[in-house]
């Protein structure tokens, strides 16, 4: 038995994960990938690098994405609680322009599998949460973007009053969904 739980969202290719959590007297120990479980469970993942973010209560991250070389990406929280969310980018995807928002919590152990083609982003719901970030393929810095996180057209129900996020000057000049669908038909 693996002890990972696996459930396919209902946007096409992405998951919610529970992991592998062991508790005992001393705390948790908690596995977050292995390529053979995840391989059987439908999910070719292939780790090229890992980052964390630290981020205080009513920070909203993302909504990100690489236009070229994209990424697949493997999210947790391993300290605090987000509200996760990730958007379906791929033209031909019947699940395109479509949202799918929950909870990530350390206590919970939980992640998502957010598939190439899709934006990614967070709000902070708890000071000092570290979200971890597993991604396959090279970070692309010339086409790292994204599409604003309060964009009526994806309609994003974000879990708090936006007067009181905290936003980064990139993330509040990121494109529209309009703008994306734009440049996209000139690609």
């Amino acid at each position: 038995m693996s002890g990972f739980e696996f459930e396919e969202l209902s946007l096409q290719g992405a998951y919610y994960i529970k992991n592998f959590c062991h508790k005992d007297g001393r705390g948790n120990f908690i596995k977050c990938f292995e390529k053979e479980i995840f391989t059987k469970a439908g999910i070719n993942f292939n780790l090229n690098e890992t980052f964390v973010s630290i981020s205080a209560k009513n920070v909203i991250r993302g909504l990100h994405f690489q236009i070229n070389n994209p990424q697949s990406k493997l999210v947790s929280v391993v300290q605090g609680k987000a509200w996760d969310v990730i958007v379906d980018l791929r033209p031909d995807s019947q699940t395109y322009k479509k949202w799918f928002g929950k909870n990530l919590c350390a206590e919970e152990n939980n992640a998502f599998y957010v598939p190439k083609g899709f934006a990614h982003g967070f709000a902070s719901l708890e000071d000092d949460t570290i979200m971890l970030y597993q991604c396959e393929g090279a970070y692309d810095k010339m086409s790292d973007t994204g599409i604003r996180y309060d964009d009526r057209e994806v309609g994003i129900e974000w879990p708090l009053d936006l007067k009181d996020a905290i936003i980064s000057q990139r993330d509040s000049n990121l494109m529209s969904f309009e703008e994306y669908q734009h440049m996209w038909s000139l690609l």
